[in-house]
């Protein structure tokens, strides 16, 4: 009885995705009002006059102002202005996440 070919397993194909772009995707997963002060790179506040606010807070964290206070201020402030804003858009760094997260997902993975 002749040999039977084996059957070809299709090829699998890797996903060539940089740490980078795997962080923004986890990144754009979570929701706004989960991420911590000390993530976030910058807030823009959107006014319902058209105006715009961006508070910086890679550079309030550089001056040593610190998280907690950071969070008062901008919990203050957008509290005392609700009525007039329109939009809020929180940018992430997604460097300062994966610095934070990267450690224990090594950890957590090491076995694997």
């Amino acid at each position: 009885m002749p040999k039977q070919p084996k059957p070809k397993r299709p090829r699998l194909k890797k996903l060539n995705f940089t740490v980078r772009e795997q962080w923004e995707a986890i990144v754009k997963s979570v929701k706004k009002s989960d991420v911590p002060v000390n993530v976030l790179d910058s807030i823009s506040v959107h006014m319902i006059d058209g105006t715009r606010v961006d508070i910086s807070i890679a550079e309030m964290t550089a001056s040593g102002v610190s998280h907690d206070d950071i969070q008062d201020y901008i919990n203050d402030k957008l509290i005392t202005l609700d009525s007039y804003i329109e939009n809020v858009d929180f940018y992430v760094s997604v460097d300062e996440v994966a610095r934070l997260v990267q450690p224990m997902t090594d950890l957590l993975l090491k076995d694997l």
